[in-house]
């Protein structure tokens, strides 16, 4: 677990600037020499014992971008795969985040979506994580990887692994419906869908979840947010507080990841870096890393 600290703690992030996003990012490194790196790497590989050090001294300091020209330098020079090179020298959690880091967002999307529902048994956490806090352009691009790594569609196998309002509500958000965000703010279509979510749940007896579906689905999120204000001068609960109320289970944990994103995406993230490291019992290693994927693209 030390080296996994020191891993995360090397990450270099950007959290704005003139020139730069102005949201955390990666940052490219200044100077780069991909065959310097690279030449460094394959001694810290070849080393008895491994060089982890220089490996994590390395590849956290570098982008996406970087890290890939890193790779095709290794490759010139050796004749072989870094990847494979790497997951032959590392183990454990430092081998999970390392070769993690070597995939783009999408990639590692699309892989930990295809672990979440391989073999027996479901990791729904892994599902709502990724499936419920992704825009629709990262969604298209995970839908496009996913068939290209796997030769198989992202929905169908969503259908074929789930099930009940929670397969409905997945298969919304990934068929990539939500209205883009307009400049316009229609204030009388805001009061009429912050009064369908109350009438769908807790004005009366039992949810119309379908309506809940419908409308976290295919409006936009700055819509959603005023939605959600509007929302409370008819309930006596807030948004969040009704869904604990009306569902359980993964339905009611993928609607509170779509609120708590859709008030504050950075917020949500920040919370799950949190608590996939507060304690060493706790600490859930892939969590950690799928959300340092996701802090390289929150906008």
């Amino acid at each position: 677990m030390a080296l996994v600290s020191e891993f995360l703690g090397r990450l270099t992030l950007n959290f704005g600037g003139e020139s730069e996003p102005k949201y955390p990012t990666v940052v490219a490194v200044a100077d780069f020499d991909p065959e310097k790196d690279a030449a460094r790497i394959e001694t810290a590989i070849k080393t008895k014992g491994v060089d982890e050090q220089t490996i994590i001294n390395i590849l956290t300091k570098r982008s996406y971008s970087q890290r890939r020209e890193i790779a095709f330098s290794y490759e010139r020079r050796t004749k072989k795969d870094m990847i494979s090179a790497l997951k032959g020298a590392l183990s454990g959690s430092l081998e999970t985040v390392i070769l993690g880091l070597m995939k783009s967002t999408a990639q590692y999307d699309a892989s930990e979506l295809k672990a979440s529902m391989k073999g027996l048994g479901t990791d729904e956490e892994s599902l709502i994580e990724i499936v419920c806090s992704r825009s629709n352009e990262e969604l298209v691009e995970i839908k496009r990887v996913y068939k290209e790594l796997f030769k198989k569609d992202l929905e169908k196998d969503v259908a074929g692994d789930t099930s009940g309002h929670f397969c409905k509500l997945l298969l919304a958000l990934v068929q990539t419906k939500r209205a883009e965000p307009s400049n316009v703010v229609d204030y009388e279509k805001i009061d009429i869908d912050a009064r369908a979510l109350y009438e769908a749940g807790v004005k009366g007896r039992g949810t119309d979840v379908a309506t809940w579906i419908s409308i976290m689905s295919e409006r936009s999120v700055p819509h959603l947010q005023k939605v959600f204000d509007r929302y409370k001068s008819y309930s006596p609960y807030d948004m969040q507080e009704s869904i604990c109320k009306e569902v359980k289970g993964d339905l009611e944990k993928s609607f509170l990841t779509l609120v708590e994103c859709f008030e504050n995406k950075q917020l949500y993230f920040a919370n799950r870096l949190h608590n996939a490291m507060k304690d060493v019992h706790y600490c859930t290693v892939p969590t950690a890393a799928r959300v340092w994927s996701d802090i390289q693209t929150i906008a």
